[in-house]
């Protein structure tokens, strides 16, 4: 069985796509900043019998990000599943007036160069196996603009057009590629949006591939 990526990795919804995608046989890498995060979640999941491994990565950091896909492919298997999900930082989260050229670097290098630095890197593998699926997740201000998380919305735009231009030309080579609008945040009480329903969402984008853009609720 081929293996999953998951960046952005923690225990929510990281944790949860990765109980689901291992019940079905898939050995698991886990990519994140936090070694000590990595470690713990590995040991969890190595627990109920699923293979898995923790690779160490910014993705703001090109060369890391692309060395710890590396080493996922090598130690676990071909990557068939791609999820880009790391949860952006509280300081991409400014009003639009307060924010400057300089608070917008974080933001695009995580949310333009990161999709893209890991697409690159999981292609070429994908074509290989002759498909495959590259699945990112975002807020609902990814296709509506808040102007008191500007940070974000700006990078998240671009997250959703790359992604969509990723869609429309690996379709005819079997690669699926996918994103997944969480409009209320994860967790929080509303079943739909708890890690282990989400996780099934994402299950069912690579098992089943849809539309390119899927709603874990309607937005208002």
């Amino acid at each position: 069985m081929n293996s999953v990526a998951i960046i952005g990795a923690g225990k929510g919804l990281g944790l949860a796509t990765a109980h689901r995608f291992g019940r079905e046989g898939h050995p698991v890498a886990l990519i994140a900043r936090n070694t000590n995060n990595l470690e713990s979640l590995v040991s969890v999941l190595r627990t109920e019998g699923i293979t898995a491994q923790g690779f160490a990565a910014d993705v703001r950091d090109t060369a890391s990000l692309q060395s710890a896909l590396n080493q996922a492919s090598e130690h676990l298997g071909p990557i068939e599943v791609l999820q880009y999900s790391p949860v952006p930082a509280k300081e991409f989260m400014r009003p639009v007036l307060e924010t400057t050229a300089e608070d917008l670097v974080g933001p695009v290098e995580m949310s333009i160069y990161g999709p893209a630095t890991a697409a690159r890197e999981v292609i070429p593998g994908m074509r290989a196996l002759g498909g495959g699926s590259i699945l990112f997740v975002n807020g609902s201000s990814a296709i509506r603009p808040r102007g008191v998380v500007a940070g974000t919305s700006i990078a998240f735009a671009g997250e959703s057009a790359y992604a969509q231009l990723l869609h429309e030309a690996l379709a005819p080579e079997g690669i699926y590629v996918g994103q997944l609008i969480i409009p209320l945040g994860i967790g929080g009480g509303d079943p739909d949006h708890e890690p282990n329903s989400i996780a099934e969402k994402l299950w069912r984008l690579h098992s089943e591939r849809g539309d390119f853009r899927t709603f874990v609720k309607p937005l208002d």
